[in-house]
């Protein structure tokens, strides 16, 4: 099943499918590793939602919500 990173719940774990985005939001997204195949952790959620941290390739990782709306994931039961 495939979602979005920003609607992904605290401790939902999946594999990066594809990275959208254009220019500078996409150059930024690839230079924290935020690639096709990494695997990604939902570790803890703000309040009301913004920002998300994230575990990928091995590090924490703290993404806007508009940032994580451009990344396709597939979710890992």
């Amino acid at each position: 099943m495939q979602k979005l990173l920003s609607d992904f719940a605290v401790g939902d774990t999946g594999v990066i499918k594809s990275v959208g985005g254009e220019g500078k939001i996409k150059r930024r997204l690839f230079d924290m590793g935020i690639t096709p195949g990494a695997e990604v952790l939902l570790r803890k959620k703000a309040p009301l939602g913004d920002p998300l941290e994230i575990t990928v390739r091995g590090y924490e990782l703290t993404l806007r919500k508009n940032e994580a709306q451009f990344v396709t994931m597939e979710v890992q039961k």
